[in-house]
C-alpha cells in the first residue's frame, strides 16, 4: 500500500482567528500549558500556522495595520481596520488549473488528462503572464504502477498509454494576446514537490520485451523499489543504508506541435523504424523495439476529445507519442529543471498550449534504468513569460526548418548541496573487447556498469545498484568527445548518500554480517530468450 502521508496534528483555518481555531494556539511559554497532539518518535508529522500576527496584518497596500498592531498580544485581529480603504490589492494567490483527485482515473479527472502531442487537443484552461499558477499531475503510469511488494505490475505495464500529461494550457499576456507561433514561452518554476497525502514514489526496470532500458542486455528482468519522502530526504526499504536529498523536477514540460512539426516527427520516426539497424548482438547500447513509438490509437487520452468520435480517431492516428524529448521540449528528464528553473520553450501554436507531467522526486543523469527516477504524483507552481519573436531572435535552427530547434534553460539556485564524489569512468569500447569510434552512448554504459560492478562490493545487489544509480542526484558527463577513437564519460556519485565510506582504501574491502544489505528489490522473472550479455572478467 502508498503511505499517507505525514500526519496532521495541527490544523489551520485562515477564515477563523487565532483564538477560534480547532486546536487552540497559544502566544506564551508556560510549563502547564497542556499538549494538543502526541507523536511517536521516528513519525513524520505536519504543523500548520498562522503568521505572527494571527492575520492582523493583511496583504492591503498600507502600514496602518502594522502602525496599529500591539506588540504585546500578537494575534489579536483578523482583520485590519483600515481594510475598507480602497487601494489596489497585492497580487492573488496560486491559481489551480488542473487539480489531480488520486481517487480517479487518468480518463476520469477534471480536467482531463492526455498522453499525446497534438496542435488540436484543446487547452483546458487560460493563464495570464501576470499570475502564478498550479498545475497538478498523477505519476507518469497514472497509478498504474503501485506501492506493493510485487513487480509484475512494473513487468505488464501497458507502455501504449503513457505518459500521462496535464494540461494544455493557453498562455496570454495582460492585454489578453495569446502566444503567438515564433515566440519564445519563458516558464519559470516557482514551487514543486509530492502531491500532499501521497509522499512517495518508485524506481523501476522493465521487462526486456516490455521496454527494456539503458542496460537491458545485463539486467532483464523487471524490477522495482519503493521510496518513501520525508522532507527534503528519500529512502527506500529495499534499498538500505541510503538516504539522500532529491532534487525535484518535472520529466516532461513542452509546448504543443504545428500540423507541419508534428508531420516531421513522424516522418522522421517512421524513417528510423523502417530503416534503422535493428541488432540484438551482445555488448553493445542495445535497440529495444520499436526503434521509435509511432503514433497509435492503442492507449490513446486526448483530453476533452471524446473518444470513439471521428475526430478523435483522426487525431489519435496522428498524434505524437510522449516518449522522447523533441524540439518542443517535452520528455527531456533534465533532473536540474527544478525550483527556480527557467525554460525558454518554442510556440508553434496559438497560445503555446503548454503541458507538463511525469514529475520525479530524484532522478541520476541519464535515467539510465529507464522508469528510473523516483517517479511521483506532484504539482508545480509556475509563472510564465511571453517573450515575442524570441524564437528567431535567439534560438538557430538546426535543420532543414525554422522550426528544428530546441529549448534553453537556467538552472535554479536551490540544489542539494555535496562536496565529495567518487567518479567512474568510461570508454568506448563494450565489454566483448570490441572498440567502437566515438560512441559516447557506449563509453556512458561503461561508466555505469564500472559504477555497478564497484558499489555492489559493499553487500548491494547489482539490482540495487542499478535502480539507485537511476534515481539519485548523481551527474553524467560526456568528458572526451575528440580523441579518437574513445569518447570518455564519467559519472559521479555523491559519497554522502551512503551510510558507510565507500571509497577505496589501502586494504582489502570489509566482509561479513554487517555488509548484507537485505531485503533486495522487488523482481520478477525473465521469461524471453533474447540472449544476456555477461561481464567475462566477473568473478562475485
Amino acid at each position: 500500500m502508498s503511505v499517507s502521508g505525514p500526519r496532521l496534528v495541527v490544523p489551520i483555518d485562515l477564515k477563523k482567528k487565532a483564538w477560534e481555531q480547532e486546536t487552540p494556539l497559544h502566544n506564551r511559554w508556560h510549563p502547564d500549558i497542556p499538549s494538543v497532539a502526541e507523536v511517536t518518535v521516528g513519525e513524520v508529522f505536519r504543523v500548520e500556522m498562522v503568521d505572527f500576527s494571527g492575520g492582523a496584518i493583511t496583504n492591503n497596500l498600507t502600514a496602518h495595520d502594522v502602525k496599529h498592531l500591539h506588540p504585546l498580544t500578537v494575534t489579536i485581529e483578523n482583520r485590519s481596520p483600515f481594510e475598507h480603504i480602497n487601494l489596489s490589492m497585492a497580487p492573488p494567490t496560486t491559481r489551480l488549473v488542473s487539480s489531480i483527485d488520486l481517487k480517479k482515473k487518468p480518463w476520469e479527472q477534471n480536467p482531463p488528462l492526455h498522453n499525446r502531442w497534438h496542435p488540436n487537443i484543446p487547452h483546458v484552461a487560460t493563464v495570464n503572464t501576470a499570475h502564478l499558477f498550479r498545475v497538478e499531475m498523477v505519476d507518469w503510469t497514472g497509478g498504474a504502477i503501485r506501492g506493493h511488494d510485487s513487480s509484475l505490475d512494473v513487468k505488464s505495464l501497458d507502455l501504449s498509454t503513457v505518459h500521462y500529461l496535464s494540461g494544455p494550457i493557453r498562455i496570454v499576456d495582460d492585454d489578453g494576446i495569446p502566444a503567438k507561433p515564433g515566440d519564445l514561452l519563458a516558464v519559470e518554476i516557482c514551487n514543486l514537490g509530492p502531491l500532499p497525502g501521497d509522499e512517495w514514489g518508485f524506481t523501476a526496470t522493465f521487462d526486456r520485451e516490455n521496454g527494456g532500458g539503458f542496460l537491458t542486455d545485463h539486467f532483464p528482468c523487471a524490477t522495482k523499489a519503493i521510496w518513501y519522502f520525508e522532507g527534503i530526504y528519500a529512502h527506500s526499504p529495499q534499498i538500505p543504508g541510503v538516504r539522500f536529498p532529491g532534487l525535484t523536477h518535472p520529466g516532461i514540460i513542452g509546448t504543443a506541435p504545428s500540423m507541419e512539426l508534428l508531420n516531421i516527427w513522424n516522418e522522421r520516426e517512421r524513417d528510423i523504424e523502417q530503416n534503422g539497424v535493428k541488432s540484438f548482438k551482445l555488448c553493445e547500447v542495445l535497440h529495444t523495439r520499436p526503434l521509435a513509438n509511432l503514433p497509435t490509437t492503442k492507449g490513446c487520452l486526448l483530453g476533452k476529445i471524446e473518444k470513439g468520435s471521428s475526430e478523435w480517431e483522426r487525431i489519435a492516428k496522428e498524434a505524437a507519442r510522449t516518449i522522447p524529448g523533441r524540439e518542443n521540449g517535452g520528455n527531456c528528464d533534465i533532473k536540474n529543471l527544478s525550483r527556480g528553473a527557467k525554460v525558454y520553450l518554442p510556440v508553434f501554436v496559438e497560445g503555446a498550449n503548454l503541458s507538463t507531467g511525469d514529475m520525479h522526486f530524484s532522478q541520476g543523469d541519464g535515467e539510465v534504468s529507464f522508469c528510473g527516477a523516483i517517479e511521483m504524483s506532484g504539482f508545480l507552481e509556475l509563472k510564465c513569460e511571453i517573450i515575442r519573436g524570441g524564437m528567431k531572435e535567439y534560438l538557430t535552427p538546426m535543420g532543414p526548418t525554422p522550426l528544428h530547434v530546441n529549448p534553453i534553460f537556467e538552472i535554479g539556485p536551490v540544489e542539494p548541496r555535496f562536496s565529495e564524489w567518487l567518479v567512474f569512468e568510461g570508454i568506448s569500447v563494450d565489454e566483448s573487447g570490441r572498440q567502437h569510434y566515438l560512441d559516447a552512448s557506449v563509453a556512458y554504459k561503461r561508466a555505469v556498469l564500472n559504477a555497478i560492478d564497484y558499489i555492489s562490493k559493499f553487500g548491494y545487489s547489482k539490482e540495487q545498484v542499478y535502480l539507485l544509480l537511476s534515481c539519485i542526484p548523481c551527474e553524467g558527463r560526456i568528458s572526451g568527445i575528440v580523441d579518437a577513437p574513445n569518447a570518455v564519460a564519467t559519472l559521479a556519485i555523491p559519497t554522502a548518500i551512503f551510510d558507510r565510506d565507500i571509497r577505496p582504501k589501502n586494504n582489502k574491502v570489509p566482509i561479513g554480517p554487517r555488509l548484507m544489505r537485505k531485503p533486495d528489490v522487488f523482481k520478477c522473472t525473465y521469461d524471453g530468450n533474447l540472449p544476456i550479455t555477461k561481464n567475462p572478467s566477473d568473478t562475485s
